[in-house]
């Protein structure tokens, strides 16, 4: 006989155990309400969450006033300050941005001025003498530096958020694919796929990643009205081996719609390089690496890394952007949505988190506290 969870067992479901449903669920489960996280996978973070270059952004690239901007330069200094008061595994290796040729070093004024207006503490450009000293393999014409840019173990950090989510009570469920959720007008019943598992609950926050815009749709908003239609965008990565001896992140000038920020150097807190993500927008997610990039990334590397011989690079992994803009199309903000205005009073919807999603997973989960705070 299959046990059935209480209607009325929970004040706030999270569907999505990712970086942000798990940095949610610990925000939330410190308020005391009976609090319930639904996970398809069998475990944390398996999707975008793992997928990324574990960066900890300082807030550069987006636009002044978007939540992108403010999430990411708090979040920078909240993710610094979990970090050292949890033993999470970090390393804040500063970052520079190169320019070769006169219309790149035009673009990095202008980011410049953009960080600045952001709020990002330190940027400034390197002299020659500073880059050679630095980074002696890297050319560059021009190099801005962003001293509070660092890299993050991210399974240790949604490890942290998980368990004390849990020590303050909240339930988790893995393996549990929602099915379905219908809104009877007062609370949400979510059903779990083949179980015969129905909860009831008065607010649901999707937290779903790939899968919000589809989630969203089902539960009856107008997704492509709303603006909530996501776009799949596959970023590879390839490793260096042996890897270059580099000390920082180095990024190249980014494009001008912001698509990615160019397939940029990073390193693993063991000091190897890996180097991406690029772009290609696919219908469907899928997670393998096509080697025949490989050409066009030492073509895209050697811009910046003339040393490194394309017999170095081996095929890495890839991650999926759940963008909101497509090819060509204006840089798009976050969607952190509270429902009522559609008709879907506590409902909370968190769409198109992709980068710096990981760098804002705390400032977000604090707005979302205060909108279910709001809810009660």
């Amino acid at each position: 006989m299959v046990e059935t969870i209480r209607m009325d067992g929970f004040d706030v479901t999270i569907i999505g155990a990712g970086v942000i449903g798990l940095a949610v669920a610990e925000e939330i489960s410190r308020s005391g309400r009976r609090v319930l996280l639904l996970e398809k996978h069998d475990g944390f973070g398996k999707e975008t969450s793992s997928r990324n270059s574990e960066v900890i952004h300082a807030g550069i690239y987006y636009p002044p006033g978007s939540m992108k901007a403010a999430f990411c330069r708090e979040g920078n200094r909240l993710l610094y300050e979990t970090c050292q008061r949890r033993g999470i595994p970090h390393r804040r290796l500063g970052k520079m941005i190169v320019a070769n040729g006169p219309a790149e070093a035009e673009d990095l004024s202008a980011l410049k001025r953009c960080a600045e207006e952001n709020g990002v503490e330190g940027i400034r450009f390197l002299s020659r003498v500073e880059m050679k000293e630095m980074e002696p393999d890297v050319r560059a014409d021009e190099a801005l530096f962003s001293p509070s840019t660092g890299i993050i173990d991210s399974h240790r950090l949604m490890r942290s958020f998980l368990l004390e989510a849990e020590a303050n009570g909240i339930t988790s469920a893995f393996r549990s694919e929602v099915s379905n959720v219908h809104f009877d007008g007062m609370r949400y019943i979510v059903e779990i796929a083949g179980t015969g598992y129905r909860v009831s609950t008065s607010l649901l926050i999707n937290s779903a990643g790939l899968c919000s815009d589809a989630l969203a749709a089902g539960i009856g908003i107008d997704i492509d009205r709303a603006g909530y239609r996501l776009k799949f965008c596959k970023g590879t990565y390839f490793r260096a081996v042996p890897s270059p001896g580099l000390k920082h992140l180095v990024y190249p000038a980014p494009t001008a719609r912001r698509e990615g920020l160019g397939i940029h150097a990073t390193l693993d807190l063991a000091g190897a390089a890996r180097f991406g993500p690029d772009v290609e927008y696919v219908k469907k997610p899928d997670y393998v690496v096509d080697d025949s990039r490989r050409d066009a990334f030492h073509e895209s590397i050697s811009r910046y890394l003339p040393s490194l011989p394309r017999e170095a690079l081996f095929p890495d992994m890839c991650g999926i952007r759940p963008k909101l803009q497509g090819p060509g199309e204006p840089v798009r903000d976050f969607v952190v949505c509270e429902e009522s205005g559609s008709g879907f009073p506590g409902l909370i919807n968190l769409i198109g988190i992709e980068s710096p999603g990981l760098t804002s997973c705390i400032a977000m989960a604090r707005r979302v506290s205060g909108l279910v705070s709001a809810a009660f």
